[in-house]
């Protein structure tokens, strides 16, 4: 095992002003900073002979060019797959996109992928939301070198549900991801196959994700601090990699998989004209039943199953689905920031379309929304291994740091409160501890607070306070509770009634001021299993820890 360090947070803190006052005045979190860019590597993984696969395949990142805006094509970095041995619709690219191939995967299958790095840095793939052993999660610690590869091999053992598979290289999730590594990757199963929802041609995976580009159509990524500190956002919103998508479909029922792939933004989903929404699962499969909502909250890394119906809509018709306004995910100091200094950015919580259907065929025929979806393990507070000392999740920032636990990543840095038995279940609480690196804050008795500093952090940190979407690896959690404080319900009103908290879930965005209460399962698997902010750019900061599971 080696260790690489990477002195880009350090350079970029000496060229920002906010980076000459850490200098000046606060070396010891410039110490801590440059303990947290160390990363041991493990040499990458070879094929198991024992392993018997009945899928296999080649999975390539690679620098490419592909039209996205009129003009000048981008220069993007893309996944590409090779098929070895499978099904054939294992694999299926989406035409005109840099987005990787859409992976499809049966429950109870044995999986062998091989991933080849063709790019000029080191990187690393995680299956986001599969349950598979530590050394296939993608933990950056597995990162390779260019012109390495990298072997996984895993059963699966997810039911039925859409997943992401992204890189995830140590303080580089963020830039590989901007620049078009990411894809989806659905998982099936017996019981989805029962119901006979949409499928070919009318199950249609939509990517959203935003991008800024220069005259030259090339992607423009991270221009100052606050780029960083409120995370990136782009002025033009794609889906499925192409701008102002428009989608044909027939006069009947459609199965709409929806992922947030964007690095920071959060969206508030509706129709245009008012039609619920018809929500058939989330991150981490079907719902036992349908839910109807007036819109839906979708963060960064959250997927979304819909029952879109156009039965009875004329030929000719249009619908569009949109992001409307709300507000309270962005500290209202950084939002105004943000507006004066990127004046023609699309302003964060705003209202804008995101795709067009347009109604082109009629036709008789739909299938019938099932009145029972599926059925999963309902766990409550007594199942748990600590019902009266819940594992804490404290978000604290300020500006020079986003920390979980008082604490930056770092390697090796496993706090006694981090530790879970294996084959328990864990009550965690997610909520903001505002005092950055002031604070000194204990949860059901466990300390994990990190002293020192003072410098008003806790003042500041309450200016600061955002919505981070908070992603665990491994299996899916339930939520049992959410609370606000009383100073934050105006904003929390705008978006509180667009949350799915009936199924299964790894990601969960939590608003200033919330407290959200998840009971999660760590079974089968011993190892390190990171959870981290999914607003990209924060992960990359050190908002991120590891649980080790022992």
């Amino acid at each position: 095992m080696s260790t690489i360090t990477n002195n880009a947070r350090r350079r970029f803190m000496v060229q920002s002003g906010l980076g000459l006052l850490a200098l000046s005045g606060m070396p010891s979190f410039l110490q801590a900073m440059e303990g947290m860019t160390a990363m041991p590597r493990i040499a990458p993984r070879k094929a198991n002979p024992n392993f018997k696969a009945d899928v296999e395949f080649d999975l390539y990142c690679k620098p490419s060019k592909v039209a996205i805006l009129t003009g000048a094509q981008t220069q993007v970095l893309q996944y590409s797959a090779v098929l070895k041995k499978g099904p054939k619709e294992t694999l299926a690219n989406i035409p005109g996109s840099y987005l990787g191939p859409i992976i499809r995967l049966q429950k109870g299958q044995k999986v062998r992928i091989v991933l080849h790095n063709d790019l000029s840095e080191a990187t690393v793939a995680h299956w986001h939301g599969l349950h598979v052993p530590a050394e296939m999660d993608g933990h950056p610690r597995y990162a390779i070198d260019p012109g390495a590869t990298l072997v996984y091999e895993f059963e699966v053992l997810n039911r039925a549900g859409m997943n992401i598979y992204h890189p995830h290289p140590h303080e580089a999730t963020a830039s590989q991801v901007y620049q078009g590594l990411a894809g989806a990757l659905f998982i099936h199963d017996d019981e989805e196959a029962k119901l006979e929802l949409p499928a070919g041609e009318y199950e249609i995976p939509l990517v959203i994700q935003d991008r800024l580009f220069d005259e030259q159509n090339q992607l423009i990524y991270v221009r100052n601090m606050h780029d960083r500190m409120a995370g990136f956002y782009g002025d033009h919103i794609l889906v499925n990699g192409r701008p102002d998508l428009k989608i044909d479909v027939a006069s009947r029922a459609y199965r709409l998989r929806i992922l947030n792939g964007s690095n920071a933004r959060i969206y508030k989903l509706a129709w245009d004209d008012g039609t619920p929404i018809t929500v058939l699962g989330v991150d981490g499969g079907l719902l036992e039943q349908p839910e109807v909502k007036a819109y839906v909250m979708l963060a960064p890394g959250e997927r979304l199953d819909v029952w879109a119906d156009f039965s009875g809509r004329s030929v000719g018709s249009q619908l569009v689905m949109r992001s409307l306004a709300f507000t309270g995910v962005l500290p209202k100091m950084a939002q105004r920031m943000g507006n004066m200094m990127h004046a023609n950015q699309l302003p964060v919580g705003s209202d804008y379309p995101i795709f067009t259907v347009r109604v082109t065929q009629s036709v008789s025929d739909s299938p019938k929304l099932p009145a029972q979806l599926s059925s999963f393990a309902r766990y409550h507070i007594n199942n748990v291994a600590n019902p009266e000392k819940p594992v804490p999740i404290a978000i604290s920032e300020s500006p020079m740091a986003m920390l979980l636990n008082g604490r930056a990543y770092a390697d090796n840095d496993v706090q006694d409160f981090e530790r879970i038995k294996v084959n328990t279940l864990q009550l965690l609480e997610i909520f903001h501890a505002h005092g950055g690196m002031g604070m000194d804050h204990k949860v059901g008795g466990m300390g994990m607070g990190h002293k020192g500093g003072g410098m008003g952090m806790g003042m500041m940190g309450g200016m600061m306070s955002m919505a981070h979407p908070i992603h665990l690896h491994g299996q899916q959690f339930q939520i049992i509770s959410r609370s606000i404080s009383s100073d934050k319900t105006d904003d929390y009103e705008t978006v509180r009634h667009g949350f799915i908290e009936n199924g299964l879930k790894d990601t969960v965005l939590v608003m200033p001021g919330e407290t959200v209460r998840i009971i999660k399962p760590f079974q089968d698997f011993k190892g390190l299993f990171m959870y981290h902010c999914h607003n990209l750019e924060h992960e990359d900061m050190g908002m991120m820890r590891d649980f080790l599971v022992e």
